[in-house]
């Protein structure tokens, strides 16, 4: 029988105490936070396949599956333990959410493997935050932050939400929503099982949960060698040229974001230019696709400022090694929260002009044709 414990992504956060509420620095009116906030930036949906998929293995499998997984990474980082020196030395994200827990919590894996697990667990969760977190500081409403964690909860697996800190979580996130509903720009009272008030106290902090860039940049050397080896077992010689006839295709799109910019910032000369590039060709790709997408979104909201708080939210949800490899600098941001503010003071200009009363009064979709 495999017995299921308490640990989740924010237990780690659970010793976290506020004192006090904090009131935002920008307008806290509820009719300007649902007419600029009423959402999360981004929602991830899986498909019903993939969704059956993960409906159908049991417990046991999903334990079975974490532990095939994980000595696959291993091996192909040439290492013994994730862990170095207290910190990620794999990439785990190729773990779901059902395995990672069962990794976190189960007897078959050892002490550092269960600790890594935990801090993979911590780094999801903050990184589903960060660009919801960084729209509330602009915008000074909190609202879309709380509704992006509570989703956030509820795509985790069945083992976890029946644990007690789940469930406290899932309680405190979602008396926020209320709460911000009618005040979004004051955070709700203080409460020990927020996880969403406790991400905020240590956002502040530098960030522990990633795996170093070094850690990275040497497990996809050794992860490369072992496809080239792979090629010259077959006979065949290595190549990045997807259409190759005569060689064998070497696809470093399975890469995570975080490793193929370590082979482009390439900062211990462990790839090669044409590994680099390849590497670049795929974020350039990626980051090409997230741009298209807050665009494509933004346009069928209705929203003049949902393209800024998009960027804002992409931008905020990268790495520092992510936006060098993928050439996102300050500016971009920057620009971003310029253009928001812009949207924001023209569309209240709008919504003032004319009209002494709500019936007669022009609101800014109504100059839009809407």
């Amino acid at each position: 029988m495999v017995t299921v414990t308490a640990t989740t992504p924010y237990s780690a956060y659970r010793d976290y105490r506020a004192s006090t509420e904090q009131p935002a620095t920008a307008a806290t009116e509820r009719q300007e936070a649902e007419s600029t906030v009423d959402r999360p930036a981004t929602t991830i949906t899986l498909s019903a396949e993939a969704q059956a998929a993960l409906a159908e293995r049991d417990y046991a499998t999903i334990v079975k599956d974490a532990e095939s997984k994980l000595l696959t990474l291993l091996t192909e980082a040439r290492r013994s333990s994730p862990l170095q020196n207290g910190s990620l030395a794999l990439d785990l994200s190729s773990l779901d959410n059902r395995e990672l827990f069962s990794m976190a919590n189960d007897d078959p894996f050892n002490s550092e493997e269960k600790q890594a697990a935990g801090l993979e667990m911590e780094r999801r969760f903050r990184a589903a935050l960060a660009g919801p977190a960084a729209i509330a500081k602009v915008t000074g409403s909190y609202l879309a932050l709380y509704q992006t964690a509570a989703n956030y909860l509820s795509s985790l697996g069945t083992e976890e939400k029946s644990s007690a800190d789940w469930q406290a979580g899932r309680d405190a996130v979602l008396k926020g929503i209320e709460s911000l509903k009618l005040t979004p720009g004051t955070l709700p009272a203080p409460d020990s099982a927020d996880p969403v008030r406790a991400y905020l106290a240590l956002s502040e902090t530098p960030e522990t949960t990633t795996t170093p860039i070094a850690n990275l940049a040497s497990n996809a050397r050794a992860a490369l060698d072992q496809l080239y080896a792979q090629a010259d077992a077959n006979g065949k010689f290595p190549s990045f040229n997807r259409q190759t006839k005569i060689g064998q295709y070497i696809d470093v799109s399975a890469f995570s974001s975080r490793t193929l910019s370590s082979m482009v910032i390439n900062k211990d000369a462990l790839s090669t230019s044409e590994e680099a590039f390849a590497a670049k060709t795929v974020l350039a790709a990626r980051s090409g696709a997230t741009l298209s997408e807050s665009f494509s979104s933004a346009s069928s909201s209705g929203d003049p400022t949902a393209f800024s708080r998009n960027i804002i939210a992409a931008y905020s949800s990268l790495s520092a090694e992510e936006r060098l490899a993928v050439g996102w600098s300050d500016k971009l941001y920057q620009a971003a929260v310029q253009s928001y503010a812009s949207t924001t003071k023209i569309m209240n200009t709008l919504n003032q002009t004319a009209g002494s009363t709500a019936s007669d009064r022009p609101t800014v979709l109504s100059f839009l044709g809407r």
